[in-house]
């Protein structure tokens, strides 16, 4: 079973997410969040698997709550979003979030996207998800770019893993694209992620775009 807390403030969306995620015989939903701070708390509490975290929250934005949460690997988080394009959500993908959903998409999606972040693949595919990572690196510094010497740690096919993953490119793709075994780009993509001490792949993707390999 995939185990989520949901995090939203609006009681009516909120039911409507418990209610799609509990349609699902591999979901159980441990608990529901009104706001960031009890969002981080029940994560800590209940170890979920995933948190599916509201960007507009009270007491504790959902960037901030997804902060903790990641810092503290308490729980996956994939984030929800009025907008695909919004200034929160680069700082939610900046703070760890495994990948972002908007508010209105489809139940046969949404359920995906849990199960795609359940299995440690970032929600990184959708073309949503590649125009916003292109939208981050192009616009202007919102904090310090990355210093490329953070390359020097990786082996030279971990860095062309690093590269497919700034293209939003799925495991599977990337072995088409460097003709190795799907099994074999996991264990590059765990080794680069710990290396760089980064938690998902989007965080790694965003990095990717920012130094431009």
């Amino acid at each position: 079973m995939i185990r989520v807390l949901v995090a939203e403030d609006q009681s009516a969306v909120r039911a409507g997410l418990v209610l799609i995620l509990g349609s699902a015989p591999d979901i159980e939903v441990v608990g529901e969040a009104a706001d960031g701070e009890r969002a981080v708390a029940l994560a800590g509490e209940l170890r979920p698997d995933l948190v599916l975290m509201d960007i507009q929250m009270p007491v504790l934005d959902g960037v901030s709550a997804t902060r903790r949460i990641v810092a503290e690997r308490l729980a996956d988080v994939l984030v929800l979003t009025t907008f695909d394009l919004d200034e929160y959500v680069f700082g939610a993908l900046r703070a760890g979030a495994s990948g972002f959903l908007l508010k209105n998409t489809e139940a046969k999606d949404l359920l995906a996207a849990v199960r795609t972040v359940a299995r440690g693949e970032g929600l990184i595919a959708p073309a949503v998800t590649r125009r916003l990572i292109a939208e981050f690196a192009a616009g202007p510094a919102r904090e310090p770019k990355a210093d490329p010497a953070v390359l020097q740690s990786l082996t030279r096919r971990e860095r062309e893993v690093l590269s497919c993953l700034g293209e939003g490119l799925s495991n599977a793709a990337i072995a088409v694209r460097l003709d190795m075994a799907e099994a074999t780009v996991k264990t590059h993509v765990s080794r680069l992620l710990g290396k760089l001490e980064l938690r998902s792949r989007v965080q790694a993707a965003v990095l990717a775009q920012e130094l431009g390999i």
